[in-house]
């Protein structure tokens, strides 16, 4: 799942961030609202964590034209406006949830995680295909009902691929969707985690690799 935190308060922001990062999330940070509207109008992100007090272009804009766009892109308003015409003014805006500072952490992670679960086609929660099964809730892994202990970036992987359910999947669709926007587009960090997730998987190899074109399984 790839989140975008949006807030003026940057230490908050990146204790959200660290935090869903630590939940294998995929996530950026920004601090100003004309900043987050440039990234949502070039990234997919499933869920943006917005706060609606933001500096260069209010967070409500930025929710009008992530709707206007027809985005998929989840929108979690988080902010100290608590009076109930402020929360009935944000979901007319086109947020989806609303959470009001101060907030439990394991609240926002549940919040977050339901959002971008609505964020894609609806799937089944325990992904499987060919003896390979992962379970997207409790971020658990196996093959022919042997246990797997893969790193989030290759759970991650591996997910996308039974996402897919056998279409191939490109480098460029595997980083936008499991790494963050300081990977480096040119990095190997995807083929190096394609092997490593090969061997933990063992033989027969599951993955296909079509050279200039991706993986499938």
């Amino acid at each position: 799942m790839r989140v975008l935190v949006v807030d003026d308060e940057p230490t908050l922001a990146d204790l959200i961030a660290k935090g869903l990062a630590r939940q294998d999330m995929a996530v950026d940070v920004v601090y100003r609202g004309d900043d987050a509207d440039e990234l949502l109008s070039v990234n997919d992100y499933d869920v943006v964590v917005l706060d609606r007090d933001v500096p260069g272009l209010h967070g409500d804009e930025v929710a009008r034209r992530l709707a206007a766009r027809g985005s998929l892109t989840r929108i979690l308003m988080l902010t100290a406006a608590t009076a109930l015409a402020d929360r009935v003014h944000g979901l007319e805006l086109g947020a989806d949830d609303y959470l009001a500072k101060p907030f439990e952490y394991p609240e926002l992670v549940a919040r977050v995680r339901a959002l971008g679960r609505r964020s894609v086609a609806p799937v089944a929660p325990v992904l499987e295909r060919a003896g390979l099964v992962v379970d997207t809730n409790r971020r658990m892994a196996t093959r022919d009902g042997r246990p797997l202990d893969l790193t989030p970036k290759e759970l991650g992987v591996l997910e996308e691929l039974l996402r897919a359910d056998g279409r191939i999947v490109s480098t460029e669709e595997l980083l936008e969707k499991v790494w963050d926007m300081n990977i480096d587009p040119f990095t190997a960090a995807v083929r190096v985690t394609m092997s490593k997730l090969r061997k933990k998987l063992g033989d027969p190899d599951p993955i296909r690799t079509l050279p200039g074109r991706g993986y499938s399984l």
